[in-house]
């Protein structure tokens, strides 16, 4: 066998074995998906609540309408549009196996915009979700495929962009050679140390703490000499920041080094989707919940699987021992190879006496590998095995119909279920009863899913925080917002109305002109319902108008109204 194959054979398991500093990829292969100067609010792997962020989402300069284009040639395989979420995306398959999603659209290109909406009046439903085959919907590299907008959950107007490979696991757009200019190091927003148990300490401390960091000349940052004894974690709050937008961005990569040997590694190439909700054993979730920073963990801890992580010596935990002194490096870098370094110096001491790890305990212990329930004055709670990531002592209180359910400083993986004993309510009154959690200094309800099997009301949460029942009897507000009953509206390109349930909220609206069933799309953000007269649905001169709007517990408002219209 040549020298040739051999090396062919390592650099094959070099790659396979996550040796390699990034996956290699068709760097050549996509373009980018709009025809303006990329700038990002947001980057792939960044911290977001509950997940991972799976793209790069791309700024539109506060403007929707721009051309959104085919990042390479393939044919659109998902269309759904939703409320929520990604509100309208488009999902391409290209023949190398990798797929592209655009997510936040304002509207389709024409043949796709006729392909949906066509299976959107067949269903009868704004939301929908299809899977058109590979000969459907063709596209080539650079076509036109949608225009940009602010859609589902989107923040402002932006387009979000995905490239996944062929498992479905998105990655890291930049290693397709679809590059931001970037010459700013990473902002360090503060530094914390984790002893890990009571014989661990900082300062005779056994709880985390915040350290001081000083910056240096060269940019890089000491933080204060700490004498500690036993095993330690590190946690920094860092973002990044690129040349062209103020936002603060995701970080690509973090090293720790330990007197110079590396300890634990981090690199945001890809990850999978079943594991993103593991972010939350990552952060310091605590301190996030009360203080809206992340402090991102620099070690593994139980029950935490995540795939991002690499060149782990110990989990990442340092091992201090008595009389001997520890340099311990910490080097954040974005994408374009920018660092900040951070170094601490420890000198090992033991201490006679340590305070303690601050521990709350209560009645209600929740051990993490085995499956809880708790009951109490008709309300009772079921944790599943694995629901919580470690052993914890949860604070609860049952109130009336109320159930104060610990604090939402803790994470929850898995769903827990909270039940209801509803036999003191008559069958009519229950069914404008629904479980609400409260929210905000005035505790406002908020619907949450309610499940009602005759007298028992179940709802499930990865959530804690304060449930109730509450009693909804108000029906919807309708309002036409640009036309009036018995008008002419020619030269109106769409009808809006504005829809509002102040109780449970909306769960469904119907629209139908002369008994004919028109499209109409909700945007929650602004409560609006809007119809366009470029469907075509409506032809007549005169037109009755009806909108039916129901909400979560059934009541039900019907508007009508008549207008005109030159077609």
């Amino acid at each position: 066998m040549t020298k040739q194959f051999f090396l062919s054979l390592f650099i094959c398991y070099f790659i396979t074995n996550g040796v390699a500093a990034q996956p290699v990829v068709p760097t050549e292969y996509f373009s980018n998906p709009l025809n303006i100067d990329l700038k990002l609010s947001g980057t792939f792997g960044e911290l977001r609540s509950n997940h991972f962020h799976s793209g790069m989402d791309i700024k539109t300069l506060q403007k929707e309408g721009y051309d959104v284009l085919a990042s390479a040639e393939g044919y659109i395989s998902r269309i759904k549009i939703s409320h929520y979420g990604y509100g309208k995306a488009l999902y391409i398959t290209h023949p190398n196996g990798y797929s592209t999603v655009y997510a936040h659209l304002q509207r389709f290109s024409p043949k796709i915009e006729a392909y949906i909406k066509k299976r959107q009046y067949e269903k009868q439903s704004y939301e929908i979700e299809v899977f058109p085959t590979s000969t459907e919907l063709n596209v080539q590299q650079g076509e036109l495929i949608a225009f940009s907008g602010n859609s589902g959950s989107s923040g402002g107007p932006h387009l979000h962009f995905e490239i996944r490979d062929d498992n479905s696991r998105p990655m890291n757009p930049m290693l397709f050679n679809i590059d931001i200019k970037d010459t700013t190091a990473p902002i360090i927003n503060s530094l914390w140390v984790y002893p890990q148990d009571d014989n661990s300490h900082v300062n005779g401390d056994a709880n985390k703490q915040k350290l001081r960091l000083i910056p240096q000349q060269d940019g890089s940052y000491t933080a204060e000499k700490i004498k500690a004894c036993g095993n330690l974690g590190f946690g920094i709050s860092t973002v990044d920041r690129q040349d062209y937008a103020p936002n603060k961005n995701g970080i690509y990569k973090i090293d720790t080094q330990i007197n110079g040997n590396p300890n634990f590694s981090i690199q945001m190439d890809r990850f999978s989707f079943s594991e993103t909700r593991y972010l939350n054993r990552m952060i310091d979730y605590e301190y996030f919940k009360d203080y809206k920073s992340r402090v991102q963990m620099l070690f593994v801890q139980e029950n935490n699987p995540l795939s991002v992580y690499k060149n782990l010596e110990n989990n990442g935990y340092l091992s201090i021992t008595d009389e001997h002194s520890f340099t311990y490096t910490i080097i954040v870098s974005d994408f374009s190879g920018n660092e900040r370094i951070v170094r601490i110096p420890i000198e090992g001491e033991t201490y006679a006496s340590i305070k303690p790890k601050d521990i709350k305990t209560t009645p209600y212990f929740v051990d993490a590998d085995e499956a809880t329930a708790f009951e109490e004055k008709g309300i009772d709670v079921y944790i599943p095995s694995n629901a919580l990531y470690e052993d914890t002592y949860l604070n609860i209180k049952f109130v009336g119909d109320s159930i104060h359910f610990h604090e939402d400083n803790t994470p929850i993986h898995k769903n827990i279920t909270i039940g209801f004993d509803v036999e003191k309510y008559s069958p009519e009154d229950r069914k404008k009863l629904y479980i609400a959690r409260l929210y905000g200094y005035y505790k406002n309800p908020s619907y949450v899913s309610t499940y009602k099997k005759g007298a028992r009301f179940t709802t499930k949460t990865r959530t804690f925080g304060i449930y109730t029942l509450v009693e909804d009897t108000i029906a919807p507000e309708i309002k036409a917002l640009n036309f009036s009953n018995e008008k002419w509206i020619s030269n109106n390109t769409t009808l809006r109305l504005k829809i509002e349930d102040k109780g449970s909220g909306i769960k469904n609206y119907h629209a139908t002109v002369n008994g004919k069933y028109i499209l109409t799309e909700y945007n929650y953000k602004k409560g609006t319902l809007t119809h366009s007269f470029e469907d075509g649905v409506v032809t007549e001169t005169e037109n009755k108008l009806q909108v039916i709007v129901t909400d979560n517990v059934g009541n039900s408002t019907t508007f009508e109204s008549t207008f005109f219209r030159k077609n």
